[in-house]
């Protein structure tokens, strides 16, 4: 509850689908996670949604948004005014290729999810890391610190 005077916390309406697919993929701390992500680093934005998919999904997602008939980890497609508010945008990520990523570092595919999701994050809120002169990169650095505690 908000003190008097001062405006309610919204909270952001956060939609994930797809991860039933992926038993090694399963995390129950990932929605609350992705809601506190989201609702710090956008809060002015009434909704987000992740699909996870596989890589035929995404192969197919790659070619038709981008020309490139290959897989990839993650794909973003930013948002706008909707008529139940502003949305994010929509993320897309393989959970094939984060898992393929995740062991070539040793790491759960878990933290592979969330650091793809801080990258789909921050694409949906306009940086491009291929246009960009390390801005993106720095602020992934900054994120993954506060929500991944890489040190």
């Amino acid at each position: 509850m908000s003190a008097p005077g001062e405006p309610a916390s919204r909270r952001v309406q956060v939609a994930v689908s797809g991860l039933g697919r992926f038993p090694a993929a399963r995390d129950p701390g990932l929605g609350p996670w992705l809601e506190r992500l989201v609702g710090e680093q956008a809060p002015g934005f009434d909704s987000f949604a992740v699909r996870f998919v596989g890589d035929r999904t995404m192969r197919r997602l790659n070619r038709g948004y981008r020309g490139k008939d290959e897989t990839t980890d993650v794909l973003s497609f930013p948002g706008g005014w909707t008529p139940e508010g502003r949305h994010l945008g929509d993320v897309a990520i393989s959970v094939p290729q984060a898992a393929r990523q995740a062991r070539q570092r040793g790491e759960p595919v878990t933290r592979e999810l969330r650091l793809l999701l801080i990258h789909g994050v921050l694409h949906c809120l306009g940086h491009d890391h291929e246009t960009d002169r390390g801005e993106m990169a720095a602020a992934e650095r900054r994120l993954r610190r506060r929500y991944l505690g890489d040190g």
